[in-house]
């Protein structure tokens, strides 16, 4: 027989053989008091399974009266009772046989009430709605109107769970958990599809676009923390709640096969991504799969409360496969990112010497990544076959050995290691440069770059204060080698003594003007993007040239005068003019046009003459240098 609802029941019923001469009840049995039980019983069951069957519509017996429905859960365990006294007492008697035939007919009408209420009140048993059973603070703080629906959720649990256990005690628990389950795992697998998981195999998941890939990635992520906080986590509360008084087992084995399949395939994804990105690794990608970890890591507690029995002992299991897998994935990202810094061949000079492109997009993936350090602890411990306090220095950190080895240590090495990665690199770029001052300019506005990001953000957590000033201190120093190839020329062409005539006064301006000019010339297109070495090196310069060139101008220039009065000669630059040209235009990149003179050009060492400038002999720059 099949209902409106669409439910199969029950099989035919075999009845007891009837026996010659039935056994004499025992002392204390009441027959009368039994069929009592029975009539009662027989009410109101007959009149649910005759007066409220129709074939449009089905009368819900909890929808139409409460009273009629606790009247009617009393019947049936009364007659389970009567059953239970007769088998035991006077097993061949017409009571039981029609005590059994009360009973199948009641069991039709409370599946078909179990599945109904179930239907009925989707809306206020979903995942979400039960999660928060029971803390009720919480929902007063929300409003009356959450705390009517958690009533109402509430009353249909109660009304679910007085259903199970009657149809439990009178033996009928593997058709109640089997309507449970039917209905509870199709609410679970669509609220897994419509949080966008949906099953991809590995092949299927290689061929995706990056884009698509990514958006998967971003969207499985919302998916796992809505889950696990309100979908199987709402759905073990009610499972729980619904067969409270039953067996563990029911409990158990309801719950994994609702929940089992859809927790798989969610917790499955990682796997196939991490796969995907590992043999194609894209140091881009690599916070994404972070992202991955971490909503995995965090919500291991949760999956290891909601998934804690043995049966399901395969959802955990999984997770930790898929921890493993991104953690496999992201090592190899870490490993590329260092790659490519080292197969960098870009030939492009940076003009003025500013920082180069490569610098500010590794420091910004630098300093993202120490952001995830917590969680690379990990992952880089677990990782790494040997220590990373081997890649460095010993003296690299200044860490003595009774600082101690920690598992922090190693994520600190490791990100060392890979800004010196980038500091060698940088090292090599600054010799594409034909002048030796630009490569020493180069060198302290991309240290500068690395120095200041390290203590501007979670890299300074990682590298240290010692660290950083040791390195701010190179920028200094790879500073005032800038200043003085390019620079101090210039200076030494205002000598200190005092004998001098107003002609070899006069040269001697001259000559300052003019290198002056040259110097203002090659050093036009120069930039300093960062404000504090900026003013730094403008002010250092400053010092070095303004006294030596104000005393000279202050001791000669009235003498220098009067030499060139006839031909209408002028002292071109004044401490002044020198000193407002420091101050305001030199490392602007603005470019300043002057005319070249004959008597002197430019080398990396700033002016000097051919002769001297033959002389000269190319400076090795090399890693060691950081």
């Amino acid at each position: 027989m099949r209902t409106k609802t669409g439910f199969s029941f029950f099989s035919k019923i075999t009845y007891p053989k009837k026996k010659p001469s039935p056994p004499i009840p025992k002392k204390g049995f009441d027959s009368s008091e039994i069929d009592l039980t029975i009539d009662n019983a027989a009410e109101i069951i007959e009149k649910w399974n005759t007066e409220y069957v129709s074939t449009t519509k089905f009368y819900s017996l909890f929808c139409e009266s409460k009273r009629e429905a606790k009247k009617f859960i009393n019947g049936v365990k009364d007659l389970q009772k009567s059953m239970d006294s007769l088998i035991k007492e006077d097993p061949n008697s017409e009571n039981l046989l029609r005590a059994q035939k009360l009973m199948q007919i009641a069991m039709k009408r409370l599946q078909s009430e179990f599945y109904q209420i179930l239907s009925m009140n989707r809306a206020h048993l979903d995942p979400e709605t039960v999660s928060t059973y029971g803390q009720s603070s919480a929902s007063r703080l929300a409003g009356d109107s959450i705390v009517e629906v958690e009533e109402v959720s509430r009353n249909s649990m109660k009304e679910l769970k007085s259903i199970a256990e009657c149809m439990i005690a009178a033996g009928y628990a593997k058709e109640c958990a089997s309507t449970y389950k039917c209905f509870r795992k199709y609410i679970v697998d669509e609220g897994i599809h419509r949080l966008g998981v949906e099953k991809v195999s590995s092949s299927k998941v290689k061929k995706m676009p990056s884009e698509v890939a990514e958006m998967k990635m971003r969207s499985w992520i919302d998916a796992v923390n809505v889950s696990m906080k309100t979908l199987f986590n709402g759905e073990k509360t009610l499972c729980d709640e619904v067969f409270e008084g039953c067996s563990v087992y029911l409990r158990e084995s309801c719950f994994r096969d609702i929940s089992k399949e859809g927790a798989l395939l969610l917790l499955g994804f990682p796997e196939s991504v991490a796969v995907r990105d590992k043999k194609n690794p894209n140091p881009k990608k690599i916070f994404t799969l972070l992202d991955m970890y971490v909503t995995i890591t965090e919500n291991l507690p949760a999956i290891e409360s909601i998934f804690s029995f043995q049966s399901v002992l395969a959802v955990r299991s999984q997770a930790l496969n898929s921890l493993n897998r991104l953690s496999e994935s992201i090592l190899s990202h870490l490993v590329e990112f260092e790659s490519e810094i080292r197969k960098d061949s870009s030939k492009t000079v940076v003009p003025g010497g500013g920082v180069h492109p490569m610098t500010t997009s590794s420091m910004d993936h630098l300093s993202r990544l120490a952001e995830y350090s917590g969680i690379l602890v990990n992952i880089i411990v677990k990782g790494s076959s040997s220590s990373a306090k081997a890649l460095l220095p010993k003296s690299y950190f200044n860490l003595s050995e009774s600082d101690g080895w920690h598992h922090g240590s190693e994520v600190r090495v490791r990100f060392a290691w890979m800004v010196l990665v980038l500091l060698c690199k940088i090292d090599g770029k600054a010799e594409m440069y034909k002048d030796f001052s630009m490569q020493y300019l180069f060198l302290a506005n991309n240290l500068q770059h690395v120095a200041s990001r390290a203590r501007s953000t979670s890299l300074k957590h990682l590298l240290g204060d010692e660290w950083i000033e040791r390195h701010f201190e190179k920028v200094g120093q790879f500073a005032r080698s800038y200043e003085r190839l390019a620079w101090e020329p210039l200076a030494s062409m205002c000598p200190k003594t005092e004998e001098m005539s107003p002609e070899e006064a006069k040269t001697q301006l001259e000559k300052f003007s003019e290198c002056f000019e040259s110097t203002c010339e090659s050093q036009s297109m120069c930039v300093v993007p960062d404000q504090t070495l900026l003013e730094e090196m403008r002010s250092s310069i400053a010092e070095k040239l303004l006294p030596v060139y104000r005393d000279f101008y202050n001791a000669h220039s009235n003498a220098a005068l009067l030499a060139g009065m006839g031909g209408g000669w002028n002292v071109r630059y004044t401490p002044e003019d020198v000193a407002k040209y420091l101050s305001s235009e030199l490392f602007s990149g603005k470019g300043v046009l002057v005319e070249e003179k004959s008597c002197v050009f430019r080398t990396s060492f700033g002016l000097v003459t051919a002769r001297n400038a033959s002389r000269r002999k190319k400076r090795s720059l090399s890693c060691r240098r950081f």
